[in-house]
């Protein structure tokens, strides 16, 4: 959460919580501080705040003898920004608005609720979150914003009907129908965006692992939403404040925003070089390559646009998917190039736009990419489908030469492999992080310093000196450096590896100096949430080391033999270590028939994607890749393990132990504002 006040400040209250040894209670009642149960809303505060909200909650509480959601009004009106940014009838009738029964009592998960509703009706009502609008919805974070497109609804249920109706269990719900709200009950069950998952990046989901059964309990149906929500993040989808519960509620603005997300990916998954070499026409010099290669795929989008409206009348340059064509103008003279033998010389003739986007739309239709938008949509100047509407013409017609000899840049290395897969698994844990900017390209975004430092607050809140940083955009070069060198010396600050390492370093882009500092900080993120939670026990520092142990101690305590001597053990490779892991914090969790002997490169891959998919169903967010386990990246294999570990000691103590009960109700998004693949723990004695 990022209210920009501290709890103290925002509530007026300070904390009162002692731990007592003997139960492991604090005084308001709970367990080595774990606040709530419900691990979504744990992740949207941390436990500094959770506990400022919990003081408040209880002096409301006792003022009045009873808390009913009528009470809340008034009585929030302390709260920084809730209290502040609203008056009291406006939070009268968002409350109104949003429950039908202002006489329910309200216990401290509800309150919680109530309360980021407000937040976000409050920073909604201020003008905050209206920037990227040619792009899809990045952050579906507010839990105000309750009506959602027809248009985009309609476009979305098309693309489903068309990507999965063939689709061997969906088939007998498909085609749905985009005028009636069949898409938001079809998803409560969580397969279908599961499969939507892994049309838009094939592979992320092990369809074994997803339950498909034809009446799904809801510890199964959890499960399932568990496992897409970690996936989608695990593609570069924004998740956060999106929880399990709102997928099975049917909460139609959140179910559409992450559906959106991931069918953007899929349009846009071409829009790379190493796709698409074909790109490589859009510039000119080894520079401009450079330059490209580190695009959003919206901008390379518009290049490529723009590209070929330059051989045509057309004067004016697009740069964006809302106000620049709404008239229609440019998609006509963009198409008559791409697909000239179906134009229709009316197109440039007629006046009104609403009629030139029908005839753009029947152009589209002749070249077979009549698709995610009507005319009225052009008109109106929609964002998001004129978009996907570019994205797909883009797919089956890009108009550009392909390279006559193969081009030099694209062909890398195994160690550049190893580094593409660990930017695009730093790339999405930033992203999970909930900070204000959304990254597209780790080497390219993190050079001013300024994303670094909004993670480092998010790991460390409180650590940043705000004062003294610069805020995008920056234009003086020594500026940049002034933030990366705040960065460095916050590193230094955490103890981190960075000898001879200066700011200067990360402005010009030293990518593996960057990963280096990228994977110290995910590091110290999960090292100090262990230790933040044992601090209500024993308050040990934790290392490496006691991951190792804790993995091999769990592993042997099922009687097999396994042990994993060091997070670069090459016998990891194929995965029987894990599974047995994951069987011994979840017993029921692993399908042993599913299981292969890991013998082979196919074996091993297809244990691998088992586990990354088992994981991410109870409830593990991960950015490791197949490929990861199969090389033995130690890198990775340290988070997987302790993203396990951290799951484990997130379950209730009466729960952990070996039987197999389900307990995928706590297993949906582990972290958001703060926590990412990171871990915390309760007391070592429930360890075993």
């Amino acid at each position: 959460m990022n209210t920009g006040d501290s709890p103290e400040k925002m509530t007026g209250a300070s904390p009162e919580v002692s731990n007592t040894p003997e139960t492991g209670y604090t005084s308001d009642g709970s367990y080595f501080g774990v606040l709530v149960s419900d691990p979504w809303l744990q992740n949207q505060f941390t436990q500094v705040e959770l506990r400022s909200l919990k003081s408040h909650f209880l002096t409301m509480r006792r003022e009045s003898g009873s808390l009913t959601l009528g009470d809340l009004p008034s009585k929030m009106s302390k709260l920084k920004n809730v209290g502040e940014n609203l008056t009291e009838e406006e939070r009268t009738a968002f409350l109104h608005d949003s429950y039908q029964n202002l006489g329910d009592e309200v216990d401290f998960e509800l309150f919680l609720r109530v309360y980021l509703n407000l937040q976000a009706h409050a920073t909604s009502r201020m003008g905050k979150g209206a920037k990227n609008s040619s792009a899809f919805l990045k952050s579906p974070t507010s839990t105000l914003l309750h009506t959602i497109s027809e248009s985009e609804k309609a476009s979305y249920v098309g693309h489903i009907n068309n990507y999965l109706g063939e689709d061997n269990f969906l088939k007998k719900f498909l085609p749905i129908d985009p005028s009636t709200n069949d898409l938001f009950e079809v998803a409560k069950d969580g397969v279908l965006i599961c499969k939507l998952i892994n049309v838009a990046v094939p592979g992320t989901i092990d369809e074994r692992a997803i339950n498909t059964k034809t009446v799904l309990n809801p510890w199964e149906r959890n499960e399932n939403h568990t496992l897409c929500l970690n996936s989608a993040k695990a593609i570069g989808c924004t998740v956060v404040n999106i929880g399990t519960q709102d997928f099975i509620e049917g909460r139609r603005h959140l179910v559409l925003g992450v559906i959106s997300q991931i069918i953007k990916i899929q349009l846009l998954a071409d829009l790379d070089l190493k796709k698409t070499p074909q790109l490589v026409e859009l510039v000119g010099d080894n520079q401009d390559v450079e330059e490209l290669m580190s695009l959003p795929p919206e901008k390379i989008l518009l290049r490529w646009m723009n590209f070929h409206l330059k051989k045509t009348d057309y004067k004016k340059s697009v740069t964006n998917f809302s106000s620049d064509v709404k008239d229609g103008e440019a998609y006509s003279y963009l198409l008559n190039v791409l697909a000239p033998e179906h134009s229709n010389p009316s197109t440039l003739v007629v006046k009104d736009p609403l009629k030139r986007a029908t005839l753009v739309l029947e152009h589209a239709d002749r070249m077979g990419c009549k698709r995610y938008l009507t005319a009225k949509d052009i008109v109106e100047g929609s964002p998001n489908l004129n978009l996907a509407f570019v994205a797909h013409i883009f797919q089956h017609r890009n108009g550009l030469s392909t390279p006559e000899k193969p081009v030099s840049f694209l062909e890398i290395s195994p160690d550049e492999a190893q580094i593409t897969r660990e930017e695009s698994a730093f790339r999405f844990w930033i992203n999970s992080l909930g900070v204000a900017s959304y990254i597209n390209n780790v080497f390219e975004d993190v050079r001013n310093g300024w994303v670094l430092l909004e993670a480092l607050d998010k790991v460390s809140p409180g650590i940043v000196n705000w004062k003294i940083a610069n805020k995008p955009p920056i234009k003086m070069p020594f500026r940049k450096v002034e933030n990366c060198n705040q960065v460095v010396k916050i590193g230094k600050q955490l103890k981190f590896s960075l000898v001879n390492v200066a700011g200067n370093d990360i402005v010009q882009g030293n990518k593996k100096l960057i990963l280096a500092y990228l994977w110290q900080l995910m590091r110290f993120n999960i090292l100090q949430l262990l230790k933040y939670l044992r601090s209500y026990s024993l308050g040990k520092e934790f290392t490496d080391a006691d991951i190792l142990d804790w993995a091999n101690t769990k592993v042997r305590s099922t009687g097999s033999q396994s042990c994993m001597k060091s997070f670069k053990d090459k016998s990891l490779s194929d995965g029987i270590f894990f599974l047995e892991l994951l069987s011994a914090v979840q017993p029921r969790v692993v399908n042993w028939r599913l299981v292969t002997k890991g013998q082979t490169e196919e074996e091993k891959q297809m244990n691998a994607t088992y586990i990354i998919s088992i994981a991410r169903k109870i409830g593990c967010s991960i950015f490791l890749l197949p490929e990861d386990i199969m090389e033995v990246n130690q890198k990775m294999i340290l988070t997987l393990t302790a993203s396990i570990m951290y799951w484990f000691f997130k379950q209730p103590i009466d729960e952990q132990r070996p039987c197999g009960s389900s307990d995928s109700e706590n297993g949906n998004q582990l972290e958001t504002s703060s926590n990412s693949t990171t871990y915390d723990t309760e007391s070592e004695s429930s360890t075993d």
